[in-house]
């Protein structure tokens, strides 16, 4: 088993930062990064096309400069449409990971719609060129020595419980165990990691408020709006046993990443510390359950 400190990584989302059009007020990629070096997070995802430079090899500078290592990154991709193929632009993105030396390319099965607060129905059509898509783009990032897998998320067309287990059914490919998500798309994420261990890859621990989780799958609330009102919380702040989800994983062997995603909208420029001090109180919170599966 490796150090669980040494693997805790972040995410610019958790700043507010993220690819979704009116979403609220965007940090500077600066003060994020210097941020997350000085919170203790070894590593982070790239966040949203435009939050560090395109050219690949002032990515790489710029998170070396700042002392962090690449994780990789959220890829959302239409996969379900057959006259469309994501490999192009998958292939790009995988440039961009091997000359950072990211290690984790995070597959969105995207609506190709905006936001993510609707989504359409799949036919049978739909789901096959999905589930070959998924195959596919796992083994051209396997051969780009990255580690692919399929993040289940809300407003995507892997978001629920049958959308799920067809994906672990039809595919090989590995999960994203993102706690949150999950949640909120009707999945449990203990369950899920204790029955299906072997298929996580990859992980966003998220808590959140389950009040506004049940209203979001209820339809009387967005997703957007919940986030704005609060529904992600610290680690340890919600409702999701985070302690489970981690000891299950480390006695496993899991020796992949935990990349803290407390998804956050900003109404405006904060004026006081901001969302770094949710930051640090999950990263007390996993060190401590770090201590306690030694």
């Amino acid at each position: 088993m490796t150090d669980l400190a040494a693997r805790i990584a972040g995410a610019p989302i958790s700043w507010g930062v993220c690819e979704v059009p009116g979403w609220g007020w965007q940090y500077d990629a600066a003060t994020v990064l210097a941020e997350m070096r000085d919170a203790g997070l070894a590593a982070t995802e790239f966040g949203p096309d435009g939050f560090l430079p395109d050219d690949r090899a002032k990515k790489a500078k710029t998170l070396a400069d700042v002392g962090l290592r690449a994780v990789g990154g959220f890829v959302p991709v239409v996969l379900h449409d057959p006259s469309y193929d994501p490999a192009p632009v998958v292939a790009t993105a995988l440039e961009g990971f091997v000359a950072a030396g990211a290690t984790t390319l995070v597959l969105a099965a995207a609506t190709g719609q905006e936001g993510y607060d609707d989504r359409p129905v799949l036919d049978e059509i739909g789901w096959n060129t999905l589930l070959a898509n998924l195959d596919k783009l796992a083994a051209a990032a396997a051969a780009s020595g990255v580690l692919a897998t399929i993040h289940p998320h809300v407003g995507t067309m892997v978001e629920n419980s049958d959308d799920v287990s067809r994906v672990l059914n039809g595919s090989s490919i590995g999960l994203t165990l993102d706690t949150g998500h999950l949640l909120i798309g009707g999945v449990d994420p203990v369950a899920l990691a204790v029955k299906h261990t072997d298929r996580i890859r990859h992980t966003h621990l998220k808590d959140v408020d389950a009040t506004w989780a049940a209203r979001v799958q209820a339809g009387s609330v967005s997703y957007t709006d919940a986030v704005r009102q609060g529904m992600y919380r610290p680690l340890g702040a919600g409702d999701i046993d985070i302690a489970t989800i981690v000891g299950t994983l480390e006695k496993s062997g899991y020796d992949g990443w935990y990349v803290l995603e407390q998804d956050t909208i900003l109404q405006s420029q904060p004026t006081d510390d901001g969302p770094v001090v949710d930051v640090r109180a999950s990263i007390d919170h996993l060190l401590a359950i770090a201590e306690a599966v030694r």
